[in-house]
């Protein structure tokens, strides 16, 4: 990687600016010139210290005018985020003031940084490695605490030591195989049990973080849950029991809800978007007929669908008519109004693999409800190997690389090929590791990465 970008001195708004709502607006810097940019701005009485926080005012360095009361935060490097001299302007929250201090530290040298900057920084820097700036940028945009709790076990490099583990022992191998071939005479024979041992733990290893995958795509994208059903089931009243809110309205008239309506909860650590969608039947008005469209829609898009009947009225033909649209279509079976049940509500029911019963008036069922969905997605199997990381398709697809490469030279072995062949996918294995960690990484694929970040980070 060129060391060119790290020549300039960058400068953003590290923090959401909402009107009349920020307290606190952070303005960062970093690079060679954040100190003098910083000093030209600034004015304190206290001594410039790295890692003091500093109070004083920002004064225009031309007109001489007061823009705002600050704290200011000097980092030397290479004790910072970036291992680069780093100024943080802790000013007034709002528009106008970091606005100001932005367009100072523009006016006075600095560069707008371009999305995930810093942290592409530190990574350019060695203060972190690639999957370590990933994890930045999954906890800032975690949406539970498990999300959450995996990003920052990113972050303290749970996952980069096993992958860095098993990369040198395949650079280990690698070097035993080489020496073989160059210095054959000279050496004692390959020990060939061993590298076989050795690559068979690494290859455990290698698939237990890759059965983190399909648990870290729902940690980071969520589910989408989609509740189906004819009118007047109790869908929006299960909406609400379940989100504790009154976010849809309840009524005893048929075709009360005409369009989606969203909720955002979080069920085992998973992010879940549900959607209360209108009541499925034939209809002639025209906005109900949009709805009931929508509502079909929702089904095709949605990961789960839950399909709600009422036990008051039983199975009946238009819950037919419906379930043979959508049983395709993962789903759970919902028997609402459970309590005012008629005693043959279950004549005809069709064979589900998932059959929930709920009250959602009464806000009853509905930890049976979470419990099914999280049997669907299999979470346990989260937390089965104790890795405590789930990583995303990113490192997903290059741990694949490395794992068909490392069983390829098994295969070798066991087909008992020259020492030459062993190399070619150890090599193969050794690049897709490094991969993961940024030991081997294009300019293209960083770019790629970073500019998923918000600017500031």
């Amino acid at each position: 990687m060129s060391s060119a970008i790290c020549e300039d001195t960058i400068v953003a708004i590290a923090t959401a600016i909402v009107p009349q709502q920020g307290s606190i607006g952070i303005v960062r810097l970093s690079g060679a010139r954040s100190l003098p940019i910083a000093q030209a701005l600034f004015v304190t009485k206290a001594s410039w210290l790295s890692h003091h926080v500093l109070y004083g005012h920002i004064v225009h360095p031309h007109t001489g005018e007061t823009l705002d009361e600050v704290l200011v935060l000097f980092m030397k490097g290479p004790r910072s985020y970036t291992k680069e001299d780093v100024i943080e302007f802790h000013c007034h929250g709002g528009i106008i003031p970091v606005q100001q201090v932005l367009q100072l530290c523009l006016d006075l040298g600095a560069r707008l940084a371009n999305p995930g900057e810093f942290t592409m920084r530190a990574f350019l820097n060695g203060r972190l490695d690639l999957t370590q700036a990933e994890s930045v940028a999954e906890l800032v945009g975690a949406r539970s605490s498990l999300a959450s709790k995996m990003a920052l076990a990113g972050l303290e490099g749970k996952l980069s030591r096993p992958i860095e583990s098993i990369r040198s022992i395949c650079l280990d191998i690698l070097a035993e195989v080489e020496s073989r071939i160059d210095f054959e005479d000279d050496l004692p024979p390959l020990d060939e049990q061993q590298i076989k041992d050795q690559l068979a733990q690494a290859l455990l290893v290698v698939k237990q973080i890759l059965s983190t995958a399909q648990q870290g795509e729902l940690l980071r994208q969520g589910l989408k849950v989609a509740i189906l059903g004819r009118p007047n089931v109790g869908k929006s009243s299960l909406l609400n029991a379940w989100s504790r809110s009154d976010r849809a309205i309840v009524t005893d008239l048929p075709g009360t809800t005409r369009d989606i309506v969203e909720s955002h909860l979080v069920v085992g650590g998973i992010p879940v978007e549900v959607l209360d969608t209108a009541g499925i039947r034939e209809t002639i008005d025209q906005v109900e007929r949009l709805g009931v469209i929508r509502s079909q829609q929702a089904a095709q898009k949605a990961d789960l669908v839950l399909f709600t009947i009422d036990a008051q009225s039983g199975w009946t033909n238009e819950d037919e008519s419906i379930y043979r649209q959508i049983k395709k279509f993962p789903l759970i079976l919902v028997i609402n109004k459970i309590d005012i049940a008629c005693p043959n509500y279950q004549i005809g029911l069709p064979v589900v693999s998932k059959i929930v019963k709920t009250a959602a008036a009464k806000q009853e069922g509905i930890e049976d409800l979470e419990r099914a969905i999280l049997d669907y997605i299999e979470l346990d199997s989260l937390t089965a190997n104790n890795l405590e990381i789930a990583i995303n398709q990113r490192q997903s697809a290059s741990l694949t690389s490395a794992q068909i490469a490392l069983e390829q030279v098994q295969k070798t072995i066991q087909n008992q090929l020259p020492l030459d062949f062993w190399t070619i996918d150890l090599r193969i294995a050794i690049s897709a590791l490094g991969e993961i960690t940024g030991e081997e990484v294009s300019e293209a694929l960083l770019e790629r990465i970073f500019s998923r970040f918000c600017i500031g980070k």
